[in-house]
């Protein structure tokens, strides 16, 4: 695992930059390096010159972004003083197109604007394991991003993996089963844990539930007092539909209730028993995963772990199926916003 404290590497020049007139060519406007001598991700692109406008930079660097993105998997970039959601909005726009809604929820997030979210409400005293976005559902976006308006007094990172060095650190002994059957999330609304499904389908109407399951190959079985039981097979591992790289892209470990510290999860398996868990996962047939395998997963995740203290007006940007992100525990005021874009259909990867 990387970790890291403070200071930067020295950079080098990104490449040609177009914007209005400036004095400086366009070559002396950005510097581009890694943050970590022994890693390629994150890159980090930082401002030569004070006030520089990162969305017109980003809309004039598009492609140049993008080629940056599908080597590293991340681009950090970082004192381009942004200060505001709508920047972050701007910037999102400028280099991948239109925001995305969260749809097929399981992170508490509330809107800060009309497509931009907290990257999660839960608690601060709390790790979230390291993930792909919406890999469980039909759909999933390719980018996501995330702005540091208030960095945490304490903790509070993002840490990422790549996850195609994730698949290739867990043995074949342990991909080949899920390669072979892929994985089932199962989850359980209405048990007072967790989201509802008004709040997951963003609907009050069972039928609108039932089509959206029927669409998005998700097996919804309705329960007494309201509660809903669905599940969904997926494939564990993809093939990144621009670089035709194999991701390990799945949320089998995330979902796993053994994935949960020790007294959460004890709480969890006295109050619902293995049967009406909020979230489980299993092989796509079913069958229960071994927890030596989960075991080696999560080391996986662990061994290729870059973690990097935010600072205020960072901005993330992530290829969703090259590297996977989590949060680690905070103390005192934190704000990180996320928005989504690119909408891909698993049927395609």
């Amino acid at each position: 695992m990387t970790n890291i404290t403070s200071g930067s590497p020295g950079l080098k020049s990104l490449g040609p930059v177009r914007r209005r007139a400036v004095s400086l060519s366009p070559r002396e406007l950005i510097k581009a390096g890694t943050l970590f001598p022994e890693n390629k991700t994150p890159l980090l692109i930082q401002p030569a010159v004070e006030g520089l406008d990162l969305p017109a930079l980003a809309a004039g660097q598009r492609e140049e972004i993008e080629g940056h993105l599908l080597r590293s998997g991340a681009i950090l970039f970082r004192n381009f003083s942004l200060k505001t959601v709508s920047e972050f909005e701007h910037f999102v726009r400028a280099v991948s197109g239109e925001l995305l809604d969260y749809v097929d929820q399981t992170s508490p997030r509330h809107k800060v604007s009309s497509h931009v979210y907290t990257s999660t409400d839960h608690p601060s005293d709390q790790s979230i394991f390291l993930h792909n976005e919406n890999s469980y559902a039909y759909t999933w976006p390719l980018k996501i991003f995330f702005f540091c308006r208030t960095a945490a007094r304490q903790g509070g990172e993002t840490p990422i993996a790549d996850v195609r060095k994730v698949y290739e650190r867990i043995d074949a002994r342990v991909r080949r089963p899920f390669e072979e059957k892929g994985w089932m999330l199962v989850r359980n609304y209405g048990g007072g844990i967790g989201l509802s499904w008004q709040t997951v389908f963003q609907t009050e109407d069972k039928a609108a539930v039932e089509d959206y399951c029927r669409e998005a190959g998700i097996e919804a079985e309705w329960k007494d007092g309201d509660r809903l039981r669905t599940r969904q097979v997926r494939r564990a591992v993809a093939r990144h539909p621009r670089t035709g790289e194999t991701v390990w892209f799945n949320h089998a470990a995330f979902f796993h209730v053994t994935t949960l510290p020790a007294p959460i999860r004890e709480s969890l398996l006295a109050q619902f028993g293995w049967e009406e868990l909020p979230y489980n996962t299993y092989y796509g047939d079913g069958s229960a995963i071994e927890t030596t395998a989960l075991e080696e997963i999560r080391e996986a995740y662990r061994r290729e772990t870059i973690t990097f203290p935010w600072q205020a007006g960072d901005l993330l940007m992530l290829d969703n199926m090259l590297t996977a992100h989590g949060r680690r525990p905070f103390e005192g005021p934190r704000e990180v916003v996320v928005g989504m874009s690119e909408p891909f259909r698993s049927e395609e990867a």
